[in-house]
C-alpha cells in the first residue's frame, strides 16, 4: 500500500488506483506538511478535498466506459445475431475505445498538476491590497485645484521664459476650465477649476500672453512682408509642441462654442484671429474653427460677425486651394437659413452677410463663377415649376424672403465684382429671373416683392452698365391703383415696405398704403434715373414716364400726391433739357461710341440737376432710415406737447380750490345740508329754494349792472329781490344756528351733489 501510495497518479492503473483508493502522493505530502506546520491552513485541505473529488468523478467516467466495453463482449456470446445486426449497420459503436470518450471528455475536464501549491495568507492579502491598489491608483492620481495665486505664477514664469513643461501645465489648467462649460462630469485631468474667479483669470492670462510666449518659444520672427503669414510648422521646436498647441487650439473652439456674452466672444476671437497661423498648420483643428466661425459669422452680435469674418477671410486668403471652396458652400448655405425672416433690426445683419459674403467671392472669380452659376440656376428652376405649375406651394417656394434675398445677394456679387470676363455672363440669367419674379403675380398684395425685385435691378443696371427696364414696373402700379378713392379704413403706423413682402387685404384698404405706394414710387423712379441721369440718350429714355406722370397729374385729385409727382416730374423734366442743351453743342456724331463714353464721363464729373439733387435727397433719406431702423417714431421730431391727465385726487383737491367760496366754513355748508337733508319739510324746502333763485337773479342783475345801463322796471325788480333775499338769509342763518355738524362722509356726498334732489325744488309763489 505503501509502496503504490506513491508511485505517481499519473502511472496507476484504473483497476490499481480503485484498489488502491483515492490517496495520492500529493495528498500524503500535504498531510505531513498539515501536521508539521504550527499555524494549519484549513483552506488548503479545503481545496485539495475539492481537487480529489473532481478526480474520481473523472475516473469513475473512464471506468464506465471501460464497463461499456465488457458489455459489448458479452453481448456477441449471448446474442450472436444481434451483435451481427450492430456489426453490419452500426460499426462505430461496436468499435468503442475508451480514448474516444475519455479524449473527448479530457478536453473538458482540468487535468490534475503534477504538484499542489500552497496558497498562504500572505498571497490572499497581496490580493487583496491589488484589488484595493486600483481605486487607490486613481485617486492617488490626486487632482490639482487651481488657485488665482497659481495663475499669477504662471503669468509671473512665463514673462520670463515659456518652458514646454510650463506650457503643458498652463495648457492642461485651461483644458479643465474649458471642460466646466459642458455642464457635465467629464475627467478633467491633472487639474480642477471650480471658482468663476478663477476660470475668468486663467482665461484673460491665456488670452492676452500666451500668443507671444508661445512665439517666442518657437523662436519665431515676424517676416518683412506683413502680409506673409510665418507659420510655425517651420520652426524646429514645433514638433515637441505640437500636441500641447493641438490641445490649446480644440479648447478655444470647445471656449467659443459655449460662450454667449457678446463681449466675452469677441476677446476669444481676437486671440483665436492671433492665432490663425496655427490653425493652419494643423488641419483637422482648422476645419473644426472654420465651422465654429461660420456660426458665429451667421448668428452673432456685430462685432463678433465682424471678428469671425475677418478670421474668415484670413485664412481662405493664405489656403484658396484648401479651404475655400467649402467655406463659400457653407457660408451660402448659413446665409439662406438665416435670412428667412426680416424685421428692422434683422436687415442690417443681412445687409452685412451679403457684404462680407461678397468680398469672399472676389477672392476668386472661378470658385465664385461655379457657385453663382449653380445657385442662379436653382433659383431659375423654382420659378420654372411655379410658373407652370400655378400652386400655392410652389408660389411660396418663390415669394419668400429667402428667395428675394439670394436674388439681391448675386446681383450684388455680380454688381461688386464687374468687370469680370468670368462673371460677366450670368447678367442676363439673373435678370430674366427677376422679371420673371415680378411677374408671377402682378397683383397688388406683392407690391412690396416688387418693389424688391426693382431695387435689385436697379443695382445691377447701375453697376454694371446694362440697360435694363426698370421704370414700367413703376408706372404701371400708378394705372393699378385708384388714389383718389376714400380709403376704407384708418391706420395708426405706416407701412415699413423695406420688410414687408406681401399685404393683407385690409392693409389694401388702408390710406397708409397709398401714401406708402407713392413714396416708394418716389424714391425708385428717382433712384433709376438718377443712374441714367448722364447718359446722352436720357430726354429719350424719360419721355415715357414724363407722359404717364403728367396723365397721373390729370386724373389724381389728391394734394399730397399729386405735390410729390409733380415735384419728381420737374426734377426729370430739368434734367432732359440739361441734357438736350449738352448735346446740341456736341460735335461728334451719336455712332462714335469713344466720343459719347467721353462725353458721358465729362457730364458725370460736372454734374446733372438731377444728381445734385439725388445726392441731398439721398443723406435726408438715409436718415429717416436710420430712425426707422433704431425703432423711434417721426412724430418725435414735431415736438408736439404732451397731455397731462391729471388724476381723481389731483382733480377732487383743484375742484375744491376753484370752488372754494362753497367750503369757505363748516357753518355754511351744514347749512345748505340741512335744508337739502330734510327735504320732507316743506318749510325748509320751499325757503332753501327761494334763497338760491334769489341768489341766482341777484347774481344775474349784478352783471347786468357791469354790463350797462337796462330799463329801469328790471333794475328795481332785481333790487327788490335782493334785498328779500339778503333778509331770508339773515333769518336762515339765525334758524340754522342751532342746526347738527354733519360728518366728513355726509360733507362729501353732498359735495358731489344729487342733482335729482335740485330739480325736484319747487320756487315759491312769492317769485
Amino acid at each position: 500500500m505503501a509502496a503504490t501510495s506513491k508511485r505517481k497518479l499519473e502511472e496507476l492503473s484504473v483497476d490499481e488506483f480503485l484498489v488502491s483508493g483515492f490517496d495520492s502522493e500529493d495528498e500524503c505530502e500535504n498531510e505531513e506538511e498539515e501536521e508539521t506546520t504550527v499555524s494549519g491552513n484549513r483552506e488548503v485541505k479545503r481545496k485539495t478535498k475539492l481537487t480529489a473529488k473532481t478526480q474520481a468523478k473523472n475516473l469513475k467516467k473512464v471506468g464506465k466506459a471501460s464497463e461499456h466495453k465488457d458489455q459489448l463482449s458479452r453481448l456477441k456470446q449471448k446474442d450472436p445475431e444481434f451483435y451481427k445486426f450492430l456489426e453490419h449497420n452500426d460499426r462505430s459503436l461496436l468499435n468503442f475505445d475508451d480514448s474516444d470518450s475519455s479524449d473527448d471528455e479530457d478536453s473538458k475536464i482540468h487535468t490534475l498538476p503534477k504538484h499542489l501549491e500552497e496558497a498562504s495568507d500572505e498571497d490572499d492579502d497581496d490580493d487583496d491590497e491589488e484589488e484595493e491598489a486600483a481605486p487607490k491608483s486613481k485617486q492617488s492620481r490626486d487632482v490639482i485645484r487651481v488657485t488665482e495665486k497659481m495663475v499669477e505664477q504662471w503669468k509671473e514664469a512665463v514673462q520670463n521664459e515659456l518652458s514646454a513643461k510650463l506650457f503643458r501645465e498652463i495648457i492642461q489648467a485651461f483644458k479643465a476650465a474649458v471642460a466646466t462649460t459642458k455642464g457635465d462630469g467629464v475627467d478633467l485631468g491633472k487639474y480642477k477649476v471650480e471658482d468663476s474667479s478663477v476660470f475668468n483669470a486663467l482665461v484673460s492670462f491665456c488670452m492676452r500672453d500666451l500668443f507671444v510666449a508661445l512665439q517666442k518659444m518657437l523662436q519665431l520672427k515676424p517676416d518683412k512682408d506683413k502680409k506673409k503669414l510665418v507659420l510655425p510648422s517651420s520652426s524646429p521646436r514645433w514638433q515637441k509642441a505640437q500636441i500641447n498647441i493641438k490641445m490649446y487650439l480644440a479648447g478655444l473652439v470647445q471656449l467659443l462654442s459655449c460662450l454667449t456674452e457678446a463681449s466675452v466672444v469677441s476677446a476669444v476671437l481676437r486671440h483665436a484671429n492671433q492665432m490663425v497661423p496655427y490653425y493652419l498648420c494643423l488641419p483637422k483643428q482648422c476645419r473644426h474653427f472654420l465651422k465654429q466661425l461660420i456660426t458665429q459669422w451667421s448668428t452673432g452680435k456685430e462685432t463678433v460677425r465682424v471678428l469671425a469674418f475677418l478670421a474668415l477671410n484670413k485664412i481662405c486668403r493664405h489656403k484658396q486651394d484648401v479651404y475655400l471652396n467649402p467655406v463659400l458652400k457653407q457660408m451660402y448655405i448659413a446665409y439662406v437659413k438665416n435670412c428667412k425672416f426680416t424685421s428692422p433690426s434683422v436687415l442690417p445683419m443681412i445687409n452685412f452677410m451679403q457684404r462680407t459674403l461678397t468680398e469672399m467671392y472676389a477672392l476668386d472669380t472661378h470658385v465664385s463663377y461655379q457657385h453663382s452659376f449653380i445657385y442662379i440656376r436653382q433659383l431659375a428652376i423654382h420659378l420654372r415649376n411655379a410658373m407652370t405649375m400655378k400652386k400655392k406651394e410652389t408660389y411660396q417656394s418663390v415669394y419668400n424672403w429667402q428667395y428675394i434675398h439670394c436674388l439681391y445677394l448675386w446681383c450684388r456679387v455680380l454688381s461688386t465684382l464687374y468687370p469680370s470676363d468670368v462673371l460677366d455672363p450670368l447678367i442676363y440669367p439673373l435678370t430674366q429671373v427677376i422679371v420673371g419674379c415680378v411677374k408671377l403675380v402682378p397683383t397688388a398684395r406683392y407690391y412690396p416683392l416688387r418693389m424688391h425685385c426693382v431695387r435689385a435691378l436697379t443695382l445691377l443696371s447701375d453697376s454694371t452698365k446694362t440697360f435694363i427696364p426698370v421704370v414700367p414696373f413703376l408706372l404701371e402700379v400708378l394705372q393699378q391703383v385708384d388714389f383718389n378713392k376714400k380709403p376704407g379704413r384708418m391706420s395708426v403706423r405706416p407701412i415699413n415696405f423695406a420688410v414687408v413682402l406681401k399685404l393683407s387685404n385690409a392693409n389694401l384698404q388702408e390710406k397708409a398704403f397709398r401714401d406708402g405706394l407713392i413714396e416708394q414710387l418716389y424714391d425708385l423712379i428717382l433712384e433709376y434715373f438718377h443712374t441714367q441721369a448722364c447718359s446722352i440718350g436720357f430726354p429719350e429714355l424719360a419721355l415715357p414716364a414724363v407722359i404717364q406722370l403728367k396723365a397721373f397729374l390729370k386724373e389724381c385729385k389728391v394734394a399730397n400726391y399729386c405735390k410729390q409727382i409733380r415735384q419728381l416730374l420737374d426734377k426729370i423734366q430739368e434734367n432732359s433739357a440739361h441734357i438736350t442743351s449738352r448735346r446740341q453743342k456736341a460735335t461728334f456724331s451719336v455712332a462714335d461710341r469713344v466720343a459719347v463714353e467721353a462725353w458721358e464721363k465729362l457730364t458725370t464729373e460736372e454734374g446733372t440737376p438731377l444728381t445734385k439733387y439725388y445726392s441731398h435727397w439721398k443723406k435726408l433719406r438715409e436718415k429717416e432710415i436710420q430712425l426707422e431702423i433704431s425703432g423711434k417714431e417721426r412724430m418725435e421730431d414735431l415736438e408736439l406737447p404732451e397731455i397731462k391727465r391729471k388724476k381723481m385726487q389731483e382733480s377732487k383737491e383743484g375742484d375744491k380750490k376753484e370752488f372754494k367760496d362753497l367750503f369757505e366754513s363748516d357753518s355754511a355748508s351744514e347749512d345748505e345740508s340741512g335744508g337739502v337733508k330734510h327735504k320732507g319739510k316743506e318749510k325748509t324746502g320751499k325757503k332753501k329754494g327761494v334763497s338760491e333763485d334769489d341768489d341766482f337773479l341777484k347774481d344775474l342783475s349784478d352783471m347786468s349792472d357791469e354790463d350797462g345801463e337796462g330799463e329801469s322796471d328790471e333794475d328795481d325788480d332785481s333790487g327788490e329781490d335782493s334785498d328779500d333775499a339778503g333778509k331770508r338769509k339773515k333769518s336762515k342763518n339765525s334758524k340754522n344756528k342751532a342746526a347738527k355738524k354733519l360728518s366728513q362722509l355726509d360733507l362729501k356726498e353732498l359735495a358731489e351733489g344729487d342733482e335729482d334732489l335740485v330739480e325736484d325744488l319747487e320756487f315759491s309763489d312769492e317769485d
